[in-house]
């Protein structure tokens, strides 16, 4: 399926836009913060040809009161689809959206996938110099996705979110060179849990390492989860 094939759920008032790829173990993949999920096509074509079942999901549009909400979206996307359990992962403030459904959802998660652990505070500097030097200057994230995700996550406790969801793994893949979601982020996150947590790197690598480096991220996607 082509990126003009994306679809939308119109679930109330809410039009969530996504695209559903391959057969196989399902992975949800979520995108960074004002971002759509194509950047994610390289990655999502690696990951159908070794024979996963990849829904991109985008962010909606329309007001969140908290990450629950956003969360729910997801599940809804797989009730839709006919998934009853799958491996929730996100890029960025995406990841914050996967622990939260796999808190509030434990029963449709298989495990969380994190491409870069977020934290609380809202992205800078650093996040929009990291955008320009890979999208280029003319690009900017959509404004009213940010603000919308910017707001469920000022109105959402930590502990609703941030704490690893009881008995289950998680693979978190970062970049070493990565100044949004430092790898220090990670590490912080494996001392919670060490025995659910397990930490890879893409070595020089920056906070977009989904999109540069596509291959070495599906290879510990697909070690991890050793469904060849």
């Amino acid at each position: 399926m082509s990126e003009n094939q994306r679809q939308i759920l119109d679930a109330d008032v809410r039009d969530i836009s996504y695209l559903d790829e391959g057969t196989g173990p399902a992975i949800v993949l979520l995108p960074e913060a004002g971002l759509d999920f194509a950047y994610f096509g390289a990655l999502a074509s690696i990951l159908v040809e070794e024979d996963f079942r990849v829904v991109r999901i985008a962010a909606r549009r329309s007001d969140a009161q908290t990450l629950h909400e956003l969360a729910q979206d997801v599940v809804d996307v797989l009730e839709h689809l006919g998934i009853s359990e799958a491996w929730i992962g996100g890029h960025g403030f995406g990841g914050a959206v996967a622990r939260t459904v796999a808190i509030d959802h434990h029963e449709r998660v298989s495990g969380v996938l994190l491409l870069g652990v977020t934290r609380d505070a809202p992205y800078g500097e650093d996040f929009d110099a990291e955008v320009r030097a890979v999208f280029g200057d003319s690009f900017s994230p959509q404004a009213d996705v940010r603000r919308v995700q910017a707001d469920a996550l000022a109105a959402t406790a930590a502990e609703a979110w941030q704490p690893v969801a009881d008995a289950t793994p998680v693979l978190i893949v970062q970049g070493t060179a990565d100044r949004v979601t430092p790898v220090e982020a990670g590490e912080a996150l494996r001392e919670t849990a060490p025995g659910l947590v397990s930490v890879k790197a893409v070595d020089g690598a920056g906070h977009f390492f989904p999109l540069t480096h596509p291959g070495e991220t599906s290879w510990f996607i697909e070690d991890y989860l050793d469904w060849d």
